[in-house]
């Protein structure tokens, strides 16, 4: 058990006992529990598998490799419009998790086995997607290229996305070049790099407050 989930728990009161119901049930699992993004992450091999997250209105249970589970009961839904990978269960209540704790159960196990058998989703294909100014710095860059292909799928999309929505080529390299950095640091567009925000692993603006 690692203390930095502890203490994130303890940081949360209005959620500690749907979170340690969580923690209880993954760590049941083979799952190792991890510290990533300011937030508790469960992996098998160093891969990530599952996270748990508290939010302002509800807490969760996220799967890295969401869209490859079979979800008979549509327990999984997509946290945002644009998430191609990461699926997340939605609590309010510590009883929705006890009433669901089998099927949770069978999501955790199937989750475990897709990591285990290298199963990849697949990446969408176009050519707005995977613009050339960012092959070619891949190219150019090996840390950074490595860097890149560490980030998680939702992660790699969001800076895709945001690169190639630039209609101009110096316009997609400035962003590229001003996002390096935060990659370089293993950051999603959204991350938080300030520590403060009580919503990991995405920024909540409690930076400002201080």
């Amino acid at each position: 058990m690692n203390p930095n989930v502890d203490d994130y728990i303890e940081r949360h009161p209005r959620w500690q006992k749907e979170l340690t119901q969580l923690r209880t049930l993954v760590l049941a699992s083979q799952l190792t529990e991890d510290w990533k993004w300011r937030a508790p992450c469960y992996t098998l091999n160093n891969k990530n598998v599952v996270m748990i997250a508290a939010f302002k209105n509800d807490c969760v249970l996220s799967f890295f490799k969401g869209p490859l589970l079979k979800d008979p009961d549509s327990l999984l839904t997509a946290p945002g419009e644009n998430s191609r990978t990461f699926r997340v269960v939605r609590f309010t209540d510590a009883k929705q998790i006890t009433k669901l704790k089998s099927k949770l159960k069978f999501l955790i196990d199937q989750a475990i086995e897709v990591e285990r058998s290298g199963k990849q989703l697949e990446a969408s294909k176009g050519p707005d997607e995977f613009p050339a100014e960012l092959q070619t710095k891949l190219q150019e860059d090996p840390n950074l290229k490595q860097a890149f292909e560490q980030l998680t799928p939702g992660r790699q999309r969001a800076y895709v996305m945001h690169f190639a929505a630039a209609k101009q080529s110096k316009t997609r390299t400035a962003r590229i070049k001003k996002f390096t950095p935060r990659i370089l640091d293993g950051k999603g567009m959204n991350d938080c790099v300030c520590g403060l925000t009580q919503k990991p692993p995405g920024c909540d603006g409690s930076h400002n407050k201080k």
